[in-house]
């Protein structure tokens, strides 16, 4: 059973590679963001260089990236 932590790793890693030609292809072709902030980061050049879709996409997982990082904080 996958946490929703993986599940969001796996949703950035398959934005990564449906957007890297067109919004990440400055970064490694081997490239995967293993953090929050750096999934953060991946999510605003796809958000900045991609198209509507893409956007969508990207702060979808923002928002929940962002909700669950303010829930462990708040826990704490």
């Amino acid at each position: 059973m996958k946490t929703e932590e993986s599940r969001v790793a796996a949703a950035v890693s398959k934005l990564v590679d449906d957007y890297r030609a067109r919004c990440l292809w400055f970064l490694r072709e081997d490239y995967y963001p293993s953090t929050g902030d750096e999934r953060l980061r991946i999510l605003g050049y796809i958000e900045r260089h991609g198209d509507r879709e893409a956007y969508r996409k990207a702060g979808a997982i923002r928002q929940w990236l962002l909700r669950n990082s303010s829930a462990k904080s708040a826990a704490s």
